[in-house]
């Protein structure tokens, strides 16, 4: 699969947490920001789920992705979030169908 690929993660955090788990991610996001390939990170917080936080990261391809799973850098992007994991996030990607719009 080449073109963009939008990697979809959710995340559950006990409301305990929340704080140094948001806190933590400052940390990750500078990692996986600077990953090869990778577009841009943004981390979203339930309304009505407060405790489940929804990770979009966009990725040139999903070999940059499945790259990054692999790399030495991918334990230090986990390692200041993983201990506030209430379960195991769940992942997908997507490719767009139609294209954002204003």
């Amino acid at each position: 699969m080449s073109g963009p690929v939008l990697e979809h993660a959710v995340f559950h955090i006990a409301p305990d947490d929340a704080a140094a788990f948001e806190e933590g991610f400052q940390k990750a996001r500078l990692v996986i920001g600077a990953a090869p390939g990778c577009r841009w990170v943004e981390l979203h917080r339930g309304v009505e789920r407060p405790e489940a936080y929804l990770l979009l990261v966009e990725w040139d391809t999903l070999d940059d992705h499945t790259g990054f799973r692999s790399s030495d850098a991918f334990p230090q992007w986990r390692a200041p979030i993983q201990p506030f994991f209430a379960a195991g996030p769940e992942m997908e990607h997507f490719t767009s169908v139609v294209a954002r719009t204003p």
